[in-house]
């Protein structure tokens, strides 16, 4: 269920991050097709917060840094060892593919860190963005993290779909995935939830944090790959991974 007064915020400050510019009441209100009136309630109660602010008199509206401070303030509580996003950044450089460190959100996998793939044709991610934890590689092995009571928790609140033709569309077939990670040492996707998209993961347990780490591309790319690119996951993890500390 989606709250439509929040997700209208978050989606005003997306506009902004992709404009990156001032824009006028009417300029939001025209590009979301939302009411003038509701639009100016929303705009003056963020600027009366103090996250708005008018650059130039008439110029429109545009956020204050005061959204910047807070994202500071809330991400050095329990930020992302560097080490991290060294292997990523690595991990993308040496396959060519999109890599990303991914955490549980309930039934969801989320993106927390991404380093995207240069190539033309690739797998577009984003910090943020979300996919069914049962149905792709880096949600499965965040599973594998998980106790059989922790996972039957969450399957009770999956809606199981057919996304693709090798999607795991009930309890049974999860399970049955996850074993066979287990035994292949690696969770493996071929377009399971997004189509012509395959990857490979592997479970990144940082203290008591369930992380998982992922590699994604074109199926017609990194498909026949897969095991060498797991295998090249598992060596930089060791070789990146501090050796004296569970970080």
């Amino acid at each position: 269920m989606i709250v439509r007064q929040a997700a209208n915020v978050l989606e005003i400050m997306e506009f902004f991050a992709q404009t990156r510019k001032p824009a006028t009441l009417a300029e939001i209100a025209d590009h979301f097709g939302w009411p003038r009136s509701s639009t100016f309630n929303l705009l003056a109660t963020l600027s009366e917060k103090g996250y708005l602010y008018e650059p130039r008199p008439r110029a429109g509206f545009y956020p204050t840094p005061r959204w910047l401070a807070m994202a500071r303030m809330i991400s050095e509580v329990e930020p992302l060892p560097p080490w991290t996003h060294q292997l990523i950044a690595d991990l993308s450089a040496e396959t060519g593919e999109t890599a990303s460190i991914v955490a549980p959100a309930g039934v969801m996998a989320v993106f927390i860190d991404v380093v995207e793939s240069k190539a033309a044709i690739r797998y577009f991610a984003t910090i943020g963005h979300r996919v069914p934890i049962h149905a792709t590689a880096s949600g499965r092995a965040l599973l594998l993290q998980y106790s059989q009571e922790e996972r039957d928790s969450v399957y009770r609140k999956i809606e199981f779909k057919q996304y693709g033709p090798s999607t795991p569309i009930s309890i049974e077939a999860v399970e049955t995935e996850l074993r066979n990670s287990i035994s292949r040492g690696y969770c493996q996707s071929f377009a399971d939830y997004s189509r012509d998209l395959a990857g490979a993961a592997i479970p990144l347990p940082i203290g008591d944090r369930r992380l998982s780490v992922v590699v994604a591309g074109p199926e017609f790319r990194i498909g026949p790959k897969v095991p060498e690119v797991a295998a090249l996951i598992a060596r930089t993890v060791d070789r990146l991974r501090p050796k004296t500390t569970a970080a």
